[in-house]
């Protein structure tokens, strides 16, 4: 968005029985079973731009994307291999690396907090956090599964450095993308009644 754009009318919310149905029916597809086809780079940009539509308090935009593609997966995951020795256990932290190489797709969300600004850091990695939910959204428009997760190499020092992360950045989550041969199964759902106060 430029400067000339601010104050642009948006529409008014409606009503939206196909969006209403998305919503209850959204479920993240497991990542080591995502697979081919995924989006275009056309698609990718417009998954990216729509996710980037976040509630970001002062307009600070404290996150950022690095589109990975299979290339880059491969190597990095060959890379992390010695230090998924290092892991307890071991054998598991190889076999999620299939989640990182499997899919068609991988957006990695880079949460990058401005220090000592008015708006709390809380609230810039909240914004983060959004924008990965927000992928998995866009995704799902486009006729996608998507899948939000972080596994050990997203918080292991030397695993983050093979993503470019700098030090005063972290990882929100990598949001994998693609199809699914089998709908995904539905999980359990919170009890409302249990997660909800409602006040006068």
């Amino acid at each position: 968005m430029t400067d000339t754009d601010l104050g642009t009318a948006l529409p008014l919310p409606r009503p939206s029985s196909e969006l209403r149905a998305r919503l209850a029916t959204r479920r993240s597809g497991p990542a080591q079973s995502l697979i081919a086809p995924g989006p275009s780079p056309e698609q990718i940009d417009a998954i990216l731009s729509l996710g980037a539509r976040t509630p970001d308090h002062g307009k600070l935009f404290p996150w950022r994307f690095v589109v990975l593609g299979p290339k880059s997966r491969a190597d990095i995951a060959e890379r992390l291999l010695p230090m998924a020795a290092r892991q307890t256990p071991a054998d598991k932290a190889r076999s999620v690396l299939a989640k990182l190489v499997n899919p068609p797709l991988s957006i990695l969300v880079i949460s990058t907090p401005i220090p000592d600004h008015k708006v709390p850091v809380w609230e810039q990695e909240l914004s983060a956090g959004a924008v990965c939910m927000n992928l998995e959204h866009a995704a799902g428009a486009l006729g996608f599964a998507g899948s939000w997760i972080t596994d050990w190499y997203s918080y292991d020092p030397e695993a983050v450095a093979l993503f470019g992360v700098g030090p005063a950045e972290r990882i929100a989550g990598f949001i994998h993308i693609g199809s699914l041969a089998e709908a995904p199964l539905e999980r359990p759902r919170p009890v409302m009644a249990d997660k909800v106060t409602r006040l006068p």
